[in-house]
């Protein structure tokens, strides 16, 4: 396919100079042609590679970038602006996003510290979760596929092998075969089960393994069987290459990593979690590991590799909702056993039967919240205490299932630390008690729960003690007066 030239003016787009030469697609800078309004950001022209040797994906995967790129929104995708005529050139027009892909860590001689790594597989997480909720799952994820903007960021790339629930899986229906990158190609994927939001989180894995150690879990395969190994075989653990790392990291990067999707986190967000709380990961002797997994347990795996049928993937939403976090924001002070006990049978109801979901308490304590209180305590054993009544309300919650995990906030705004801390976290659902005094004065103040209500970026559930509202009066609920603020 001949490249276009500078300076030509295509459907009212002019071309600039050719900026990437793919396997699969040329890209050039663009803007419009004169007289047209300025869109507000600069653009790139995305043209399919068209020559006979080129392969019938090049010209598939354009047809589903093009159907995808335009049910998108957000942050963490470049906006859609316009596409060519399929039978006579086709293109993609979108925005162009300045910044660095992934691989400018990768080709530095120094390892990024474990700090930065964790910052990327956050803001990582946050963007593939943000897809997932669209319904889309990638499923080409590599490092020349992430962006990193220069205020942290994450903008994903190339979506033309991904897969949208409600549209039709061309790739599937027209090649019947797996496609992707081999380096990052999740397990199930390789065995051509496509759309289970949990084979983004393995090539989330795969980029942390390699930004942490420079090398690849499972080299880079050419051929199906080296592809298939990754159904029964673990990579040497990220500690066998750099020794200082901490157990805690290599703890999350092997759970991504796991051959069987059910045994990798169930969602972006729950990985996300853990990297930005690691004082709450539960540190197996996965994490401590040195030496990589022994033959035996390969053979075992193989053996069950060789009869496993793949189920179909579920609706990304559909694995979001059946595994929430769940955030239950206690006072920490003068609260009634009462609305603990409601807020604990909340939280139960909220959780259900759900095996994957997790469950954050947290608690917001003004800064310096023990002087203030008259304890001679250091803050760091005021925290502790705190933590540690947070852990016994829990407690009867805690099941194998559950993943619990307790937070004690320093603020002098409670409303907001709960807020800030939803957002950072992705929390699904939100469980705190309804303060129900001051009804006279509710249109002149706002209390904490009406302020989180009104700006939670999810589900909030607002609980009263398990009494009659007729009974309660100004002096039953005293317990509540903690959550008051002017609004």
């Amino acid at each position: 396919m001949k490249l276009l030239e500078e300076g030509s003016e295509l459907d009212g787009f002019l071309v600039g100079g050719c900026i990437h030469y793919g396997s699969m697609a040329h890209i050039y800078r663009v803007k419009y042609a004169q007289g047209a309004a300025d869109p507000g950001f600069p653009m790139i022209m995305k043209v399919p590679r068209m020559t006979a040797g080129d392969g019938a994906e090049n010209i598939i995967s354009f047809e589903v970038e093009h159907q995808i790129l335009q049910a998108l929104s957000g942050p963490h995708v470049p906006r859609f602006v316009a596409a060519g005529d399929l039978e006579r050139l086709p293109y993609l027009v979108m925005e162009y996003v300045p910044g660095r892909t992934l691989e400018h860590w990768l080709e530095q001689s120094e390892r990024p510290s474990v700090d930065e790594v964790v910052r990327l597989g956050i803001a990582m997480a946050h963007a593939v979760h943000s897809l997932h909720q669209q319904n889309v799952v990638h499923l080409d994820l590599k490092p020349a596929n992430v962006l990193v903007r220069e205020d942290g960021g994450v903008v994903l790339l190339d979506f033309g092998l991904s897969c949208h629930a409600h549209f039709p899986d061309l790739l599937a229906e027209q090649l019947r075969r797996a496609v992707g990158s081999p380096a990052w190609m999740a397990p199930e994927q390789v065995v051509g089960v496509r759309g289970d939001p949990r084979s983004d989180v393995f090539a989330i894995g795969v980029m942390l393994y390699q930004l942490l150690t420079g090398e690849l879990p499972f080299g880079d395969p050419q051929t199906d069987a080296g592809l298939r190994q990754r159904l029964w075989m673990d990579p040497p653990p990220p500690r066998q290459h750099r020794p200082l790392l901490p157990p805690w990291l290599q703890e999350v990067v092997l759970r991504c990593l796991e051959p069987v999707a059910a045994q990798r986190y169930p969602s972006a967000a729950h990985l996300a979690f853990d990297l930005l709380n690691p004082q709450q990961v539960r540190v197996t002797k996965r994490g401590e590991a040195t030496r990589g997994t022994g033959a035996w347990t390969h053979f075992r795996r193989w053996l069950r590799a060789a009869g496993m049928h793949y189920q179909p993937s579920p609706l990304p939403q559909r694995q979001i909702a059946e595994v929430p976090i769940v955030m239950v924001a206690l006072p920490h002070k003068d609260v009634t056993d009462a609305t603990l006990y409601s807020l604990r049978e909340a939280a139960a109801r909220s959780l259900g039967t759900r095996p994957g979901a997790r469950l954050a308490v947290v608690t917001v304590i003004g800064s310096g919240a023990a002087s203030v209180a008259g304890d001679e305590d250091s803050e760091t054993t005021a925290q502790r205490r705190y933590l540690t009544q947070l852990h016994q309300w829990a407690q009867p919650l805690e099941s194998a299932g559950h993943q619990t995990s307790c937070h004690v906030l320093e603020s002098g705004d409670t409303a907001q630390a709960l807020l800030n801390y939803a957002r950072g976290n992705q929390v699904s659902v939100i469980v705190m008690g309804a303060a129900t005094h001051g009804i006279k004065w509710r249109r002149f103040i706002s209390t904490v729960p009406i302020k989180v209500a009104m700006e939670a970026p999810c589900t909030v559930i607002l609980v009263k003690q398990a009494l009659p509202f007729e009974h309660l009066s100004e002096s039953d609920v005293e317990e509540e007066e903690d959550w008051d603020v002017p609004f």
